[in-house]
């Protein structure tokens, strides 16, 4: 595994939680820690950074990861402080307030109202984590003397995975982040930076606070931020790794993309296994997906 003292280590929501954790983690192991969240969390930044083992190696930034002139203010003046981005967690994420499928909510005309509050949700967990990849492989494309790749761990949910808790905009978004990993892998393979996913099972942090107690007396399996913080620097740092998740359920840690990868011929059929493979050979041929062209004022 490689070394990440003196790397600079940008994690987004790292101020609470999951990302709290993994913020101290890097820190301990050396790094230099960019920790990106909301201005709001800036009392529970300072508290963390106070807290970590090398606190001048650690820097808050005011950031709205939905807001793309945040973003790249985010990752220039991370680059401006500390040279270069490293690694990059995409952890920053949250839960609806509001059931997305509550179909009682409507206007004075009997009219069903428009979830903005699913829209949020999407907006931070799916905007927010695709900026976050693509200005982060954007800075780890440029010329590097060290030869080192940079690293990306998004962070999705065993909700990504599985959809039976009906939270639509949470479960969706986070099936996206999976898109995510599988979408970009050929951009960043070519450019030499790895992206991998961390999936956590339920842990107790701020979006789980409602059953948090409740979970905890019915005796099942859970995470806490340490652990899953662990996993996600395990990742990051494991040079053979790439375009796969980890999914984190308490004592249980299992890579679950190669296993879906080593399903798909169960899971659909081997025809249509083997028809998928030939239609990826047949892009790979041509040079890549071949996107329709823009019309005239559209």
């Amino acid at each position: 595994m490689m070394s990440v003292e003196n790397k600079t280590v940008i994690i987004t929501g790292g101020a609470r939680g999951i990302g709290a954790a993994t913020s101290r983690l890097y820190n301990a192991h050396g790094a230099q820690v960019v920790i990106a969240d909301l201005a709001s969390a800036h009392d529970a930044a300072n508290e963390l950074i106070h807290s970590c083992r090398h606190p001048s190696h650690a820097v808050f930034i005011a950031v709205d990861i939905a807001n793309w002139d945040d973003m790249t203010s985010l990752f220039r003046k991370a680059t401006e402080r500390f040279g270069r981005v490293n690694i990059v967690v995409a952890n920053a994420g949250i839960m609806e307030r509001k059931d997305t499928f509550a179909l009682d909510e409507v206007d004075e005309y009997g009219e069903l109202i428009e979830s903005k509050e699913a829209f949020r949700v999407i907006d931070i967990n799916l905007k927010g984590t695709l900026n976050t990849l693509r200005l982060a492989m954007h800075y780890m494309s440029k010329p590097r003397v060290d030869g080192d790749a940079g690293s990306i761990v998004l962070i999705a949910s065993t909700s990504g995975y599985f959809g039976g808790t009906g939270v639509g905009a949470y479960v969706a978004s986070k099936h996206g982040v999976i898109g995510l990993l599988r979408a970009c892998q050929g951009v960043a393979i070519r450019r030499g930076i790895r992206v991998n996913a961390v999936a956590p099972f339920f842990t107790p942090t701020q979006i789980t606070a409602g059953y948090a107690q409740q979970w905890k007396d019915s005796g099942l399996e859970a995470n806490t931020p340490e652990t899953v913080a662990e996993e996600i620097y395990r990742v990051s740092v494991e040079p053979t790794l790439t375009g796969e998740c980890s999914m984190v359920a308490g004592r249980f840690v299992h890579p679950v993309e190669s296993a879906r990868t080593a399903l798909i011929p169960a899971f659909v059929g081997q025809d249509i296994a083997n028809l998928m493979a030939e239609s990826k050979e047949f892009f790979d041929s041509i040079g890549g997906y071949k996107l329709p062209e823009l019309k005239q004022g559209s």
